[in-house]
């Protein structure tokens, strides 16, 4: 009998957000437990609400929203978009340099294999959004991790950076604000990585879907504000600035020299005209986000939710014995640090199972985000603070007697 098998260029791919502990989570839940999910950064579930604005305009014109639109998307929709571009600082952008996409996370893999050859090298963060690492692979490029040092609130390490360039090397990602580690760049670090992307002509990719959810009155700078002379693709979206996650609405951005990488803005275009069009009713209220009263700000001032959790978390952490934890700028995740000798853990997939079946606390261990070391996990603060309680007194309980 003739028996089919997954493919081989899924072999070094991972994505372990949604990996084998969430399969353990929901195995549970189908038997009745109840879990708390800090592994993902859905705000819907706990409470963060849609903007009654961006809910009624959707309405109004659903009737409109039911044929395909340009390949690239809307003129509304990418109108708004290359104005919010322009105030960014953006460089040589036109409305034929902006692409919609369902969420970031298509036109991730959509720009990945229009750039990549077998065998060609991007530079990608550790500890990653895991999504980077694993579109690049499945293009066939191969995937070269620099370290983010936790010791310099989490920053791109220059020094790595550069020893991992070599004549295969095409391009550099950078998340920021970051996920897992919810780091924000200051502009000398932006800067270096400039100036390094200049040097050896590399492309820049910026990850940026979190630019509206910066705290303590911090500023964020869009990367490619600062190269006009390279060549930028960004990428940002509505999915957590406006807690629609589910509505997938994302977009990428062409911008700054785009002579140089004309054959490749071919290829972007053959693949976005290929997939039809991102969802239309998405599209259609991205004028009225962009534009309208910014709920996110209310959040991220102090008394604000997800300032005030952030807060909470934070402290709560760090007065665990054995656990530490940089203080995130933006985004809504923290990702602590555990005392691997201290408790002697090996294995951090095992540390997030054990903590799963035994406390119902649902997290993600660094490994997730090819970080290789077995002493990291991501917390994600959406719950309120007295949710978040509960589970880090479950936490230090937990690790109180935890020995692998």
């Amino acid at each position: 009998m003739r028996h089919f098998t997954k493919s081989t260029k899924l072999d070094n791919v991972l994505y372990d957000v949604r990996g084998p502990v969430v399969d353990e989570a929901a195995r549970m839940e189908d038997m009745g437990t109840h879990v708390l999910k800090l592994n993902i950064g859905n705000p819907a579930p706990f409470g963060f609400r849609t903007p009654d604005e961006v809910i009624y305009d959707m309405s109004k014109q659903l009737t409109d929203c039911e044929g395909y639109s340009n390949a690239k998307g809307l003129y509304s929709a990418r109108k708004a978009i290359m104005q919010y571009s322009q105030i960014k600082g953006l460089p040589n952008v036109t409305i034929e340099d902006i692409y919609t996409g369902n969420g970031v996370s298509e036109l991730i893999n959509l720009s990945m294999s229009a750039l990549l050859d077998n065998g060609d090298e991007i530079l990608i963060p550790s500890p990653d959004y895991p999504l980077w690492t694993a579109c690049a692979t499945l293009a066939g490029g191969h995937p070269v991790h620099y370290i983010c040092d936790e010791e310099a609130e989490w920053y791109p390490d220059m020094d790595d950076i550069r020893s991992k360039i070599t004549p295969r090397t095409k391009a550099i990602v950078i998340i920021n604000p970051n996920n897992p580690t919810g780091a924000l760049y200051p502009r000398e670090v932006l800067q270096e990585i400039v100036d390094i992307a200049r040097e050896h002509q590399l492309i820049i990719f910026s990850d940026e879907i979190y630019d509206r959810l910066v705290m303590d009155d911090l500023e964020h700078v869009s990367i490619a504000s600062m190269a006009p002379d390279l060549f930028c693709v960004t990428f940002s979206g509505l999915s957590k600035s406006h807690m629609i996650a589910g509505f997938r609405v994302g977009w990428m951005i062409l911008s700054g020299n785009k002579r140089i990488a004309k054959d490749y803005i071919d290829g972007i275009n053959m693949l976005s005209n290929m997939r039809l069009c991102s969802n239309v009713p998405g599209q259609s209220i991205v004028q009225t986000a962009l534009w309208g009263h910014q709920s996110v700000k209310d959040y991220v001032v102090p008394g604000g939710r997800v300032y005030e959790q952030r807060e909470y978390v934070y402290e709560a952490l760090n007065s665990i014995p054995g656990v530490s934890a940089v203080k995130p700028k933006a985004a809504f995740y923290i990702f602590p640090k555990i005392d691997t000798e201290k408790f002697n853990i090996t294995n951090d997939e095992q540390f997030a199972l054990d903590l799963l079946r035994e406390k119902k606390l649902l997290v993600v261990h660094g490994g997730g985000f090819n970080w290789h070391n077995p002493d990291h996990f991501r917390v994600v603060y959406l719950p309120r603070i007295e949710v978040l309680k509960d589970a880090m007194g479950k936490l230090e309980d937990f690790l109180r007697y935890y020995r692998q």
